[in-house]
């Protein structure tokens, strides 16, 4: 049978790569694809709000791990008291801008003298302990239930929403407060600081959990009707594989973004607890508890609560430009 003049064989069998290559000029590179990573990377990089937030993060993170030689080069010992720098007759610092110097770069507390910018630095490597601690301990618990509630479903759903529901309804705050005032200053063989410190992850990384919890489980329901799913099912893969091989890596990109999130949330609720005196205890530095005792001195001495005060805003600020930025570039879909 004849295929026509209009169809020779010759046109059927020529290869359309061959012509593509020799179209090619000979220096010119064959484009690579990229993964969804470099595509996410690429995206997140335009967001100028996004990467000055990160910026901001990263200069944080370096002052709280280098705290003790900031102290040393640019402060003074933070529970250092310098009378000498305050009026012994009204309590308050010598000079302007609450006794702002070449030797006290934030200022002195009233009444004590204490270097406030020291306790600044110090402060910051509390409150992002804190923060970042409870954020991984919410997550894993999160996770961990959110991807068994999702995937297993029945009873085991059942009862895991009841709980979740029942710790987002629960009193946060005053069940904290109670919690952390009845427990011992000193445990694990820590100093108070860092037991308390401690408490505070425990406490609010347990309640964190549920948020994320509710936020993977409603994905992992999705998943697991997906056909990749299946088709490890019929391959006879087993549960844990599908789970820590199939469903947890598609889950990555909203656990990453909700924890970055999730982060600023924790740091506002340390901030808080310390404030209301049940979260570091004194003379140990706080954001929140220098705001607490800013409290009767915000007329005379106004520094004395902007500095604390601000450094709370610009870090929660920055967390949370950097978190919507990275759900920008993970799920453009939302934007």
């Amino acid at each position: 049978m004849s295929l026509g003049p209009e169809a020779p064989i010759a046109d059927e069998t020529t290869a359309p790569t061959a012509d593509a290559a020799l179209e090619r000029s000979p220096g010119e590179a064959a484009v690579a694809g990229r993964s969804l990573k470099q595509i996410a990377w690429r995206r997140l990089k335009k967001d100028r709000v996004a990467i000055g937030g990160g910026i901001v993060i990263i200069v944080l993170i370096v002052i709280a791990i280098i705290a003790p030689l900031l102290m040393k080069w640019f402060g003074h010992p933070y529970d250092e008291l310098h009378n000498d720098k305050i009026d012994p007759t009204l309590g308050l610092p010598l000079g302007h801008l609450g006794g702002i110097s070449g030797d006290y770069l934030l200022g002195v507390e009233p009444v004590n003298g204490r270097d406030i910018f020291s306790r600044i630095v110090y402060g910051a490597q509390t409150t992002l302990t804190v923060a970042f601690l409870s954020a991984f301990l919410s997550t894993f618990l999160g996770v961990v239930f959110g991807m068994s509630a999702g995937f297993i479903g029945g009873w085991v759903d059942s009862v895991i929403s009841r709980v979740m529901d029942f710790l987002l309804a629960f009193p946060q705050l005053l069940f904290s407060i109670a919690l952390v005032s009845v427990l011992p200053a000193t445990s694990f063989g820590l100093g108070p600081r860092w037991s308390r410190v401690l408490v505070l992850v425990a406490v609010i990384g347990f309640f964190g959990w549920p948020y994320i919890g509710r936020i993977v489980r409603g994905q992992t329901l999705s998943l697991r009707e997906r056909e990749f799913v299946e088709a490890s099912r019929s391959l006879g893969a087993r549960s844990p594989r599908i789970l820590f091989r199939e469903v947890l890596p598609n889950l990555a990109a909203p656990i990453l973004v909700y924890t970055t999130l999730i982060i600023p949330t924790n740091i506002l609720t340390e901030a808080a607890l310390s404030f209301l005196g049940v979260g570091i205890p004194p003379p140990y530095p706080s954001w929140g508890g220098m705001l607490a005792d800013a409290l009767g001195f915000y007329r005379y001495d106004p520094m004395f609560m902007i500095i604390p005060g601000a450094m709370i805003f610009i870090t929660v600020l920055a967390f949370n430009l950097f978190g919507d930025g990275l759900r920008d570039a993970l799920d453009p879909k939302t934007h």
